[in-house]
């Protein structure tokens, strides 16, 4: 399928950051809800000592996040008119990857959290052990998902999301980004050199979510280009806006504890162009974003609306 074509009420003016926001946060708790619904789905409990590794996934899925990557999934694939229960179980398989590497981000060997979305975080719930096989547990379970033909119905679409994620997850990709980030190398960074350890650690899922929609849809080479681009400048501000929240938010607010990159010496946007820096680049990349939709026309209003909320939110 084609993208849709560009008209007069797009992205247009001088400045696609004052357009009045459509409903973003209605669609947002709409598409939460949905992904809860499918991963519940999903990851049925099961009873005897295997059903612990299942509470324990369950526990780390279930129990919040703004469900963003999916949400992109979403909208991504209804630029191209994809039947929801695609994008809902690609979406649903992508959160678990998600949520498999916060699982494991927070333990001691990473970053020894004990708080995630304002609960404990799932070795303190659980125990290590459990944990560990829970995140393991997530991701292997993520791929069979996408192997499904109740995915898709086309084998090679389902081929190509499996490859996609597994690179954006691996090691050039998300796993990559994590062992920059907790190597001693981090410290000495340079301005380039953490915007590709974001693009890694960070960035890859985003831009998966966005090439999702294009993969189900078997769109042209346009508009998954756009795509691409988008969520590139994406998961560039939304670790932009990290930054600026670990320094200046606080634990309650961001159900998470805050100030831990600057106690550990990392090099950060913040650190390396200051609050008010920081934020000014955010804000200049979050325009591109919404530019390089104009492509999509009026369809691309909720995905242009979600990069602004990636530049104003406060957790």
């Amino acid at each position: 399928m084609s993208a849709a074509q560009s008209d007069p009420g797009s992205a247009s003016g001088p400045d696609p950051l004052r357009n009045p926001l459509p409903d973003l946060a209605q669609a947002l708790r709409d598409a939460a809800a949905a992904v809860k619904v499918e991963l519940d789905q999903l990851l049925a409990p099961v009873a005897g000592p295997q059903g612990r590794v299942l509470e324990a996934m369950r526990y780390a899925s279930l129990g919040g996040g703004k469900r963003l990557r999916p949400f992109l999934v979403l909208e991504s694939a209804r630029l191209f008119d994809v039947p929801r229960a695609s994008a809902l179980r690609t979406g649903a398989a992508l959160e678990m990857v998600h949520c498999y590497s916060l699982v494991h981000d927070d333990l001691p060997a990473m970053d020894n959290s004990d708080l995630r979305h304002g609960r404990a975080s799932a070795h303190k719930a659980f125990d290590e052990a459990t944990a560990i096989l829970a995140g393991d547990g997530l991701l292997t379970r993520a791929f069979g998902v996408l192997a499904d033909p109740d995915t898709h119905p086309d084998a090679k679409v389902r081929c190509a999301l499996v490859a996609a994620l597994a690179h954006a997850a691996g090691s050039d990709g998300m796993v990559g980004g994590q062992m920059i980030d907790i190597s001693p190398e981090r410290a000495q960074l340079d301005l380039d050199g953490i915007k590709r350890l974001q693009s890694m650690k960070t960035g890859a899922l985003f831009t998966f979510a966005c090439e999702a929609g294009a993969i189900l849809g078997q769109a042209e080479a346009a508009a998954r280009d756009a795509l691409l681009g988008f969520a590139g400048d994406l998961g560039l501000a939304f670790q932009i806006v990290d930054d600026l929240l670990d320094a200046e938010g606080s634990a309650e607010d961001l159900g998470k504890p805050t100030g831990q990159d600057e106690a550990l010496g990392k090099a950060t946007f913040v650190g390396q162009l200051g609050n008010e820096g920081a934020r000014a680049e955010a804000s200049r990349i979050v325009k591109d974003a919404c530019a390089r939709l104009e492509i999509f026309g009026k369809k691309g209003s909720l995905l242009r609306a979600t990069a602004r909320f990636v530049l104003e939110r406060r957790s």
